[in-house]
């Protein structure tokens, strides 16, 4: 499907790109990196049945401005988020989070204040050690990866895409992935987000955890080798009222390996909200 996004909103850093789709209660959907909204294609036409949904693109991904000097720390995303929020006049919507929107929705929650109705959160960086492997080598080494070769840059980087589905992307697929981050500009903009992605912004927020007043579900993919089911365990001991789910078969791109298991559990209704049973008005 085309999938433009056609609403633009200007921040400090330069425009941000968003759409919606839908009538109803909202909800959200947040992507991380080196993602942007087009993973939300199949789910959010399939949501939008019955909700107001909305996604963007972070500033610096897919469709929403790139360029040098731009501040891409997740605090600067939560920033950026929670004025969306208010932009959309949204007080209390629906929020689900993938990857470094996670700890983008996690940050916008507990640090910048804003409501939410409930949270779900799936294979989603939230907190904890996750400094690691390739992401790790970016942050060490990231001028050594912009000058790379533009052939050596875009395998590389569609090397890491592949690792991050378990079935394996559908014709097409990749090559919309990967657009954003080619070329000259690109391959400085990918590398550029990864530089200023850091530990210390989730670090931040980690006291607050245990004290989510919202329904929070989690939901990962049991094969995720980008961040594998002990990041899930983690989040679950830090957020001890939260669901937990696991989705078999599937790695970190749920939206892709599972997007109809994935649906199911975004359409369900919250456990505690079963608890409560029926309330009256």
């Amino acid at each position: 499907m085309d999938w433009t996004l056609n609403e633009g909103f200007e921040t400090p850093g330069g425009v941000m790109r968003w759409g919606s789709l839908g009538n109803g209660e909202p909800l959200v959907l947040v992507h991380g990196t080196p993602y942007s909204s087009f993973l939300w294609r199949d789910i959010a036409p399939a949501l939008a049945r019955t909700r107001e949904v909305f996604f963007f693109d972070h500033l610096g991904f897919g469709q929403s401005e790139q360029r040098e000097g731009q501040d891409l720390s997740l605090a600067a995303h939560s920033e950026n988020f929670a004025q969306l929020l208010d932009h959309w006049g949204l007080s209390h919507p629906s929020v689900v989070a993938h990857d470094i929107g996670g700890a983008v929705a996690l940050r916008t929650l507990l640090l910048e204040q804003k409501s939410y109705r409930d949270l779900t959160l799936f294979d989603a960086v939230s907190g904890g050690e996750w400094e690691r492997g390739l992401f790790q080598l970016f942050l060490e080494h990231t001028e050594v990866f912009r000058k790379l070769p533009g052939y050596a840059h875009e395998a590389l980087v569609a090397a890491h895409l592949r690792h991050a589905t378990h079935t394996g992307f559908r014709p097409g697929v990749l090559d919309a992935f990967l657009a954003p981050w080619r070329g000259e500009e690109g391959q400085a903009a990918f590398y550029r987000q990864y530089s200023q992605i850091r530990q210390a912004d989730t670090a931040a927020y980690e006291h607050l955890l245990g004290g989510i007043p919202i329904p929070v579900r989690i939901v990962w993919g049991r094969e995720d080798r980008i961040l594998p089911p002990e990041y899930a365990e983690w989040l679950h001991k830090h957020v001890p009222q939260a669901e937990l789910h696991w989705i078999e078969g599937a790695g970190h791109l749920l939206q892709e390996d599972a997007p109809g298991r994935l649906l199911a559990w975004l359409t369900a209704e919250f456990a505690s909200a079963r608890a409560a049973g029926p309330v009256s008005g």
